[in-house]
């Protein structure tokens, strides 16, 4: 931990005291764990990879949302393709007198919820807030930090209204026809997902539905889903003492013996090697 890379504010900011700024990732290259003197939202446009956070590892794609804690440890590897923003922002620099505890998850300490999902409305308006954030930013007159932190403001609000969890998202949502896909995906986690009757209760086509995918998040659906997967399974072989096969059937392979192949496929160890190694690492 004492050679843990800490990203410092003198390298992000302009001054001592602006409050929030916009870093951009085309594309977001594999980046080593590391942690901050600052806290930051972190908003995937396109592509894929995998995003270790706190050693729980996520694989996102377009429309994941993570609030960053300061003192949150994370790092992306297996890159594709991958378009994301970070709004950096210092909580002792805020000066507008709003909730920002109620506004932004984890900012006043204890448990939270890191990850959340954007719909592509909410994708949509939060990407026209940050593109002001970001050249206001950039300026240097005596109101520039204020107008930044109005904005900043403005999209944690809108963030707050648009984002959903995977699991509570109501299935009547005005989500395009993607992000339902995406939603169906993270719930079909411990069963089998069949594309044929997602497209015809949806009446779109699956040619089109699968082309739409790849383009978006560089992965075909059976690789997300599969991804997937494994990442819930690295999360239950490191944090439960669940039996492997047990481990199995919970992230959808009916077949133990099916799944330590996959698994030692897409980690390079095999599921017992892999619990052992993080549990070595904590």
């Amino acid at each position: 931990m004492g050679n843990l890379l800490i990203l410092r504010k003198v390298d992000f900011f302009a001054s001592a005291t602006q409050p929030v700024a916009v870093a951009d990732r085309y594309p977001q290259h594999v980046f080593a764990e590391h942690t901050h003197e600052f806290c930051e939202l972190v908003l995937v446009w396109r592509g894929n990879g995998l995003h270790v956070l706190n050693d729980r590892p996520y694989r996102i794609t377009r429309g994941d949302l993570f609030y960053i804690r300061a003192e949150d440890r994370h790092s992306y590897a297996s890159v594709n393709d991958l378009v994301l923003q970070n709004v950096i922002y210092c909580p002792e620099r805020l000066r507008l007198n709003l909730d920002w505890h109620s506004l932004i998850p984890g900012l006043n300490g204890g448990p939270f919820q890191p990850w959340w999902r954007l719909g592509s409305a909410g994708m949509t308006q939060a990407r026209a807030i940050i593109s002001q954030l970001e050249q206001e930013s950039h300026k240097q007159d005596a109101l520039s930090a204020t107008l930044a932190e109005t904005l900043f403001a403005q999209l944690a609000i809108t963030l707050k209204r648009a984002r959903y969890a995977t699991d509570t998202a109501s299935p009547d949502e005005p989500e395009a026809l993607l992000d339902k896909l995406i939603t169906a995906l993270a719930r079909s986690l411990e069963k089998p997902f069949v594309l044929e009757p997602f497209c015809a209760r949806h009446q779109c086509s699956e040619r089109t539905l699968r082309q739409q995918f790849r383009t978006q998040t560089g992965m075909t659906i059976n690789q997300y889903l599969r991804q997937l997967r494994i990442c819930h399974a690295q999360y239950l072989l490191r944090h439960s003492d669940l039996f492997i096969s047990e481990i199995a059937m919970r992230c959808g392979f009916e077949d133990s013996n099916y799944f330590s192949v996959v698994f030692t496929r897409e980690t390079g160890m095999t599921p017992s090697q892999w619990r052992q190694s993080s549990h070595q690492a904590a």
